[in-house]
């Protein structure tokens, strides 16, 4: 799914814009994707079994945000790709970094990394870099600066006009450092699709408005819904489900907005209002 995900959002990025101020020039003009990979500037000698032992304690303590093979994963970037990693000898450049951790951007320090760990996990990374670089093409992730074309002024209109977004949500409330928060595809795949609550009643925001054979009417949660049925969470917290046939319900679902959205948006608007989501810190 994060693949076609990644896929979907590379095919809809935009043409390549002049960059924005306060952003670094791009060194040809390309996407980081399109870039030539890089290898270990020092070339280093690893045994295989320093190798091995890199990839098993990377892989139970790194592969789930950067991916078993250090190539991107479900939150953290392609290491095959990471000028740190290149610059690297024998984990002097490596080892601190993984001991320190970077709070800020979701990574923890690992500061129970023996001197052995770092130098075979370093060992691990310099030869997963060099075999990418000797296979060639594309990487799998997507850095935010791919998705960085748009314009924030003009996604802030289209945010508070055209788009109603501010009907729904607030730049100084629930939106406030969402910039922080979440980056890149992440906050692309927030924007576009967020996830349903249906399902779980402590959080969700669907409402069905009810109308009784008794002709009362009720406002409450939905837990879940069906072409026949829809269950609700009364005052109690008890679930209660409802014939449809037997009772006039109206579901109103706040996302059913975003879904909307997507027939509207053009590719400029998708990368705008991203741009103006991502300046919100």
């Amino acid at each position: 799914m994060l693949l076609g995900s990644m896929l979907f959002y590379q095919a809809r990025i935009a043409p390549a814009q002049q960059p924005r101020p306060n952003r670094p020039a791009r060194s040809s003009g390309q996407s980081p994707a399109s870039q030539p990979r890089l290898k270990s500037a020092t070339q280093q000698t690893f045994t295989p079994e320093q190798i091995r032992d890199g990839q098993v304690r990377f892989g139970a303590q790194c592969g789930f945000c950067h991916g078993k093979d250090a190539a991107g994963g479900e939150s953290g970037p392609d290491l095959t790709r990471s000028e740190l990693v290149a610059k690297d000898v024998q984990g002097d450049k490596l080892g601190p970094l993984i001991r320190a951790g970077r709070p800020n951007a979701g990574m923890p320090a690992f500061n129970n990394f023996t001197d052995d760990d770092l130098k075979v996990v370093a060992a691990f990374l310099h030869t997963q870099m060099d075999k990418f670089a000797d296979l060639g093409g594309g990487r799998r992730s997507v850095e935010p600066e791919d998705l960085a074309t748009g314009n924030a002024a003009a996604g802030r209109e289209y945010f508070n006009g055209k788009g109603k977004c501010s009907s729904c949500h607030s730049a100084t409330g629930d939106l406030a450092g969402i910039g922080t928060r979440l980056q890149g595809l992440n906050l692309m795949r927030r924007m576009l699709y967020p996830a349903g609550n249906i399902g779980n009643p402590g959080n969700s925001k669907a409402k069905a408005t009810l109308v009784l054979p008794s002709g009362e009417t009720a406002t409450l949660p939905v837990a879940a819904e069906d072409q026949f049925t829809v269950t609700i969470v009364d005052s109690s917290g008890a679930r209660q489900t409802y014939q449809k046939s037997a009772v006039k319900a109206r579901i109103e679902e706040p996302l059913d907005a975003h879904f909307d959205q997507l027939g509207k948006y053009s590719d400029t608007e998708i990368h705008n209002v991203y741009a103006y989501l991502e300046s919100l810190k």
